[in-house]
């Protein structure tokens, strides 16, 4: 299994935890590149505008919100980068 297929397995699963860094890199991985915005805003762009996918940098901790994996995989999903 490829880091990739682990990143996204780990993403996938509700039981685990997924940080901030994980996330930059499986989303850079699937060709998102990473625009910092104002503040803890950040966008991750793959040259498709439908696709992009707008996020605030979880603070004070690193662990990304359950609520926020949906949505990332729901556009993932959407942008046929995921099954």
């Amino acid at each position: 299994m490829s880091k990739n297929e682990k990143l996204l397995a780990k993403l996938l699963n509700p039981q685990t935890g997924f940080t901030w860094p994980e996330l930059v890199t499986l989303l850079c991985r699937l060709g998102y590149t990473q625009i910092q915005g104002a503040g803890s805003r950040v966008k991750f762009d793959n040259g498709n505008p439908s696709a992009m996918i707008t996020l605030h940098r979880p603070h004070p901790g690193n662990e990304v919100k359950h609520y926020i994996r949906r949505q990332i995989i729901e556009q993932l999903k959407s942008g046929e980068l995921i099954q």
